[in-house]
């Protein structure tokens, strides 16, 4: 049986809070928000709404320095590896996460609302099908 971590939308709301809070710390400003479409999107959302963003790009080939990129978690650190080469200038990308996986090397571009409490799998609520279906 795997370790998992539940999260609930009213945790959820309140790393959307502290995150946005961090980034509106950043003095910059973001013309967009990219993201994958799995795992990436709820919170792309919640964030966008946050910040004032309009514009949600998914799954691109192409990633521009002044968009923010948005994941629910940094775990494995595979969707910041894939996902660098895409990016303009990629010492300027800013990678907003709610969760990074304790005990991971994380990049200096990464800003996160919250470490994982252990190496339970984390379980959002857009994605609890998605961990009842890697159970069978």
């Amino acid at each position: 049986m795997t370790l998992k971590q539940n999260v609930d939308w009213n945790e959820i709301e309140s790393l959307v809070n502290i995150l946005s809070k961090k980034i509106t710390k950043l003095s910059r400003t973001f013309s967009t928000i990219t993201t994958i479409g799995r795992g990436g999107l709820v919170p792309s959302r919640l964030l966008a709404d946050r910040l004032g963003i309009e514009k949600i790009l998914v799954d691109k080939n192409k990633i521009s320095s002044d968009s923010l990129f948005v994941d629910d978690i940094f775990d494995t650190g595979d969707t910041f590896t894939n996902i660098i080469p895409k990016v303009d200038n990629p010492s300027k990308l800013v990678f907003a996460t709610l969760f990074a996986r304790r005990g991971k090397k994380y990049p200096s571009q990464l800003i996160y609302a919250k470490k994982t409490d252990n190496s339970a799998y984390v379980v959002f609520p857009w994605d609890r099908f998605e961990f009842k279906r890697s159970q069978n």
